[in-house]
């Protein structure tokens, strides 16, 4: 069989069913093998940053490696920020560039650079094929890599010559190797239980690997039985239910927000699936609060992230096994801290409220608060990298996982648009709102024709403000002027029409609610743009 035909079976054997790719001349044998399995769905984007941030967010919102094809040169540095994005968030991903034969080749160095050297620092793994023969064990451990502890991105390079080789290996393959996570031994729990039980205000910090299914339900058991206070990261909001008393918030800022006041009162904190690779709070760090660190694997130590003691294993076991415990909450009291907790949730909505008298502009306070109200509590938002995503972090409540999907940790732009668009393919019964801002939308316009031409209900709500908005905020907070950050913007209006779909120009922040119920009924690529700005103190 073809050495193309042979890595589409293996692809298909761990159960790839969609590559997201932009063509290249290189990769034609492989596309063919996809084409002849008829058992792939191949979505063609419009740049190679959209394929790659798809395939990363649907190992984000699966668990199992999304699979992005690229060709060589240009194709293969395209897909950088998306690699980084899928490296630094610790999404499972499967990364295929092509390559000029590596045998005989007639063109010279025509587009040829060290692909593999390249990726090698933005991915767990990156490697070339040099021979059919070697591909079932290639992908094998690409997709053991992807998805070990911590995931990542993977990339394996196909020559062009060794795609279009035939070897003599059967199609039919064993059963794949399975592995069983380790779980943290008795002496472990024991430590942790005894701990908690010498704590007098412990609380709980939920980060991004906290986001699977058993963590969830064992975590939630946990927290509501003794009545814990928790705080979580901005990138896994809704791992436990946001709408209980028993949440404090997000820590959207590194210092001195609300619920940092909170954490102060704490004497231990409980850091569970946390990563410092996301924005960390300083609290945690050398000087703060003790923190015990839960997690798959070993923390990363810095002045920022300091724990004292470390529990390794699978997180739903830990809480699971400490569940059956009987822990001595007699020292407790969080009195202190849910009293700030009700001090904070007055003055956010007191700000909420202030916000929305004030002139036609939308602010950041009232955009989260309208599409919440706009939205069922499974349904999705979808943030581009901005300063308002640091609000819909505060302030949204998250009632699921992964019902708000933001990057912070490489915190890129146009990831937000290439997020929203892989959740509504995977979960089209949901509404999915994108909120991106004009300086990120305008980035990578042209894969909304791949919303249009997939024909994916899919609403996008423009933050026009023409400018940096973010930059801004911060030069003034830095004392410097506001210089060189201005730009002008399209229609946006004229720009979904003329996709074929529908555009709706909002110049008054109390239309924005009626006109985001209206686009989430309509079908097709609906295009919201909303008069924003910002205020100049976050508060």
């Amino acid at each position: 069989m073809k050495s193309s035909d042979l890595f589409v079976a293996k692809l298909i054997q761990h159960g790839v069913k969609t590559i997201y790719w932009v063509p290249g001349e290189e990769n034609l044998d492989l596309i063919d093998s996809v084409r002849k399995s008829g058992a792939i769905e191949l979505i063609l984007t419009r740049n190679e940053q959209t394929a790659v941030f798809m395939a990363a967010t649907y190992g984000r919102l699966t668990g199992e490696p999304g699979v992005a094809i690229a060709t060589l040169g240009p194709g293969a540095t395209n897909m950088m920020t998306g690699v980084a994005y899928a490296q630094l968030g610790g999404f499972p991903t499967i990364l295929i560039t092509g390559q000029k034969p590596i045998r005989k080749s007639k063109q010279g160095l025509f587009q040829i650079i060290d692909v593999v050297s390249m990726m090698k620092p933005v991915t767990k793994f990156a490697s070339q094929v040099v021979s059919g023969y070697r591909i079932p064990h290639t992908i094998d451990n690409a997709f053991r890599i992807a998805k070990a502890e911590r995931p990542g991105a993977v990339l394996i390079e196909l020559p062009e010559d060794i795609a279009a080789e035939e070897v003599d290996i059967s199609p039919n393959f064993t059963d794949l190797h399975k592995i069983r996570r380790p779980v943290a031994d008795e002496k472990a729990i024991q430590s942790l239980k005894r701990e908690l039980e010498n704590a007098e205000a412990p609380i709980i910090l939920i980060g991004a690997w906290a986001n699977r299914k058993q963590i969830t339900r064992y975590l939630s058991l946990f927290i509501e039985k003794y009545n814990i206070p928790f705080f979580t990261s901005q990138m896994w909001k809704g791992v436990v239910d946001e709408s209980i008393p028993q949440c404090l918030g997000t820590a959207a800022l590194t210092s001195g927000d609300y619920l940092h006041k909170a954490i102060k009162e704490s004497d231990l904190i409980i850091s569970v699936g946390y990563d410092p690779i996301e924005k960390p709070t300083h609290l945690i760090g050398s000087g703060g609060t003790r923190t015990i660190h839960i997690n798959f694997y070993e923390s990363s130590l810095d002045s920022v992230y300091e724990p004292y003691l470390e529990i390794i294993g699978d997180i739903g076991h830990t809480f699971w096994e400490l569940g059956e415990l009987t822990i001595d909450t007699s020292r407790w009291d969080f009195s202190a801290i849910y009293a700030i907790k009700k001090a904070y949730t007055k003055s956010i909505q007191e700000n909420i409220l202030r916000e929305s008298q004030d002139d036609a502009i939308m602010w950041p306070r009232q955009l989260v608060n309208d599409t919440r109200k706009a939205l069922e509590k499974e349904d999705i938002v979808a943030l581009d990298n901005g300063l308002y995503k640091v609000w819909f972090a505060r302030n949204y409540t998250c009632f699921t996982p992964n019902t708000l999907l933001l990057d912070n940790a490489l915190a890129t732009m146009w990831a937000g648009v290439a997020s929203g668009m892989e959740a509504k393919r995977i979960h089209p019964e949901k509404n999915v709102v994108v909120i991106t801002w004009d300086g990120g939308l305008v980035m990578n316009l042209w894969d909304l024709e791949t919303v249009v031409r997939l024909w994916w209900d899919l609403t996008v709500v423009v933050l026009n403000n023409q400018s940096y908005g973010m930059i801004k905020w911060k030069q003034v907070g830095g004392n410097l002027p506001m210089w060189g950050l201005d730009f002008g913007n399209p229609d946006f209006v004229k720009l979904a029409e003329s996709f074929g779909w529908i555009g709706y120009k909002v110049r008054d922040k109390n239309e924005y609610l009626p006109t985001l119920l209206k686009a989430n009924k309509e079908k097709g690529l609906k295009i919201i743009e909303l008069m924003f700005d910002y205020p100049q103190e976050i508060s």
